[in-house]
């Protein structure tokens, strides 16, 4: 593996010799997701393949960490993961067999499990960067208490690339629960953001919800997971109630839910809102709702001001998560304050001086 490092400096330091932008690629299975129409067309940029640096470094069961080079197939770590009875608990998106741990980490997205375990960011504890002068920085480790200052491992979660190559990862992994069932409910919306505000208040081992409208029906469907000792998921099925859902099924279910699979990812416009918990209903058309309300889908609203409007006022941000031709022009992204953007800057020209690596991927403006 030090061979394909080594090529991948030098394709590095070639394409800056030529001034030519880099796009960095894993198994392409979030191309869909970013900046990036005008590098995808351009002809004078360099593509840098990571899908040929793979392989699992160091995995200590005991220590629930796991170390990986950035092509690793995210299937493959999970293989390896669910050997030992763990996983990893923010349960990534998995867009395609050919994703990678690198376009995960860089892609910063959670899936279902996000509510009750937190976010990528919080798990990786180190990572190391091949920048734009060819040399390779190493952040954090393998520990908690190797993290001190600026935390810029975290910091790469969900750059989408910009401030150069994740070449190897750290991740904190977490056993997985003995016992899992999932709670089918008919209710609108209202009532289950009502629930989901109940629910927070009590010791309910909830780790997953998912709220779907149900236009024809005038309502919708609340599906609820709880994980953890047998005694406490039985306990939780009692206090959330509804009908039991076969195991199966709702496997099933939350591997669509996960993977974006079920049929409501497949409109266009679709639209990913981060809003509090406790935000009122967006009221803009079909809406699929995760995270105890913290995450909202929104299904064919191609009016993208309004929708960021409605974000911002409800106290959150709206992501473009896939476009549609109505939506041309439009930014993916929410935009950033003068603040934030000025920090991304600085960031930017600390970590990428001459501005390579994945141009427009993130913010248009750089």
């Amino acid at each position: 593996m030090e061979f394909v490092l080594k090529e991948l400096i030098d394709q590095v330091m070639t394409a800056r010799a030529a001034q030519r932008p880099v796009y960095i690629r894993g198994g392409g299975t979030k191309d869909f997701y970013g900046e990036f129409e005008s590098l995808k067309n351009a002809t004078n940029h360099s593509t840098l393949d990571m899908s040929a640096y793979h392989g699992v470094v160091n995995y200590q069961p005991s220590e629930l960490v796991v170390t990986v080079r950035a092509g690793t197939l995210l299937s493959d770590v999970e293989r390896a993961l669910d050997e030992r009875h763990q996983m990893l608990a923010f349960e990534p998106p998995r867009f395609g067999h050919a994703s990678t741990i690198g376009g995960c980490v860089a892609a910063g997205l959670s899936g279902p499990r996000r509510m009750a375990a937190g976010s990528l960011r919080d798990f990786i504890l180190g990572a190391k960067l091949l920048d734009s002068s060819g040399s390779v920085l190493d952040f954090g480790g393998e520990v908690m208490k190797n993290v001190a200052g600026y935390d810029v491992s975290r910091l790469l979660a969900g750059s989408m690339g910009i401030f150069g190559a994740l070449v190897e990862i750290s991740i904190k992994v977490a056993p997985k629960p003995f016992a899992e069932a999932t709670r089918v409910l008919d209710v609108d919306e209202p009532g289950a953001l009502a629930l989901f505000d109940r629910w927070r208040a009590q010791p309910v081992p909830i780790s997953a919800t998912a709220w779907l409208g149900q236009p024809d029906a005038g309502g919708g469907r609340l599906w609820v997971r709880l994980s953890g000792s047998r005694p406490a998921v039985d306990a939780g099925a009692r206090v959330v109630g509804g009908q039991a859902l076969d195991p199966d099924q709702a496997y099933g279910f939350w591997t669509g839910m996960r993977d974006q699979t079920h049929p409501f990812f497949q409109a266009r416009p679709l639209w990913r809102l981060g809003l509090p918990p406790h935000a009122a209903a967006v009221g803009l058309g079909q809406t699929l709702i995760e995270w105890n309300g913290g995450q909202r889908w929104l299904a064919g609203a191609p009016d993208t001001e309004q929708v960021r409007a409605r974000a911002a006022g409800l106290g959150g941000h709206a992501t473009l998560f896939r476009s549609q031709p109505a939506c041309a022009g439009a930014p993916m992204f929410h935009p950033l304050g003068e603040g934030l953007m000025g920090i991304s800057r600085r960031l930017k020209h600390a970590l990428d001086p001459i501005g390579i690596f994945n141009p427009k991927r993130l913010f248009s403006e750089f």
